[in-house]
């Protein structure tokens, strides 16, 4: 990033020459890099923390309600999976209108429809929210009134196609900017987003259906959670330094929250989740990890890309790398 750093030795005795690659020694002090007057190398991101953070949980918890809501139908389970349709697409449309927020005014989201460019994780997102809520809300509606239930069964079953991508294509979109803790996670991220997502809608499951029909919302709580932590393990191997951003800090003390917060509910709702009370409280736990996870994901980004080194130092460390 020469065009927008400057080097500054760190013992004050001048700039520092990088090794080259035919093995010439170093014959000064390597140097340490900093931006013009102290500014970041690469822009922070502009998001409101409370609208894109909020975005990224709401479409992570409508997604993965509707792939539940489905299977609560298919295994006999009415209550819950009413209870889920309605809260997919409660979530989508507060997911919707955070980033309408966002965005300014709506007119802004409408124009993001005017092409569909699938190299764009923002416009495949854009679509996918576009043909995803009219089938979360027709699903929602056709529980409520019952009426047209064969309508009512295709609705489910699309928005379950789709709740998967739905809950994970946020982090396609992170990860696609130039912020290190985030593209440096990018295989990882849409996992950890997709775990979180489920552990969040088997709490939703918790909290909103029966005792006796929770019994797929407290056996998949543990499996999201035990993969959100394998996910997020990962991340932090390959972003190398870059992992401080998710371990201090705001987002540090987040998703070390998030951390607790997903295992105390998993574990409870797993071994007690048949009593009322402890499947409530194990859902919101689950939920509130959920919610934490995906601010403290925001923050160690927004962390990364104002800390000159975590741009400069790893790009530093493959140009070194290199053949």
């Amino acid at each position: 990033m020469s065009e927008a750093g400057t080097a500054r030795a760190s013992d004050g005795k001048g700039a520092g020459r990088r090794r080259g690659r035919r093995g010439e020694q170093l014959m000064v002090p390597r140097a340490e890099f900093a931006s013009y007057y102290g500014r970041p190398i690469i822009k922070a991101p502009s998001w409101a923390p409370q609208d894109i953070a909020g975005y990224f949980f709401l479409g992570g918890l409508a997604g993965a309600g509707s792939v539940l809501a489905a299977g609560a139908q298919l295994t006999g389970r009415p209550t819950t999976a009413s209870a889920m349709k309605l809260s997919s697409l409660a979530a989508v449309s507060l997911s919707a209108a955070a980033l309408v927020h966002d965005l300014g005014r709506p007119g802004r989201f409408a124009n993001m429809l005017r092409v569909f460019k699938p190299t764009s994780p923002m416009s495949v997102g854009s679509w996918l929210l576009a043909v995803y809520g009219p089938a979360a809300g027709a699903a929602a509606l056709t529980s409520v009134t019952g009426r047209l239930p064969r309508a009512g069964a295709a609705a489910t079953a699309g928005a379950a196609l789709l709740g998967p991508a739905v809950a994970s294509y946020t982090a396609v979109l992170a990860a696609d900017t130039a912020v290190p803790a985030w593209h440096g996670a990018h295989r990882e991220l849409p996992y950890l987003f997709a775990a979180s997502a489920t552990a969040a809608a088997a709490g939703m499951a918790l909290v909103v259906g029966p005792s006796h029909e929770n019994t797929p919302a407290r056996c998949a709580a543990p499996l999201a959670a035990l993969a959100e932590a394998a996910a997020t393990r990962c991340a932090r191997r390959r972003l190398g330094m870059v992992a401080e951003t998710y371990e201090e800090g705001r987002a540090g003390a987040l998703l070390k929250a998030a951390e607790v917060l997903s295992a105390v509910g998993a574990l409870a709702g797993a071994l007690a989740g048949h009593r009322r009370p402890v499947a409530v409280a194990s859902g919101v736990a689950l939920l509130a990890g959920s919610v934490c996870t995906r601010f403290g994901i925001f923050a160690a980004g927004v962390a990364s890309a104002e800390d000159p080194r975590y741009t400069v130092v790893p790009q530093r460390a493959g140009l070194d790398a290199a053949p």
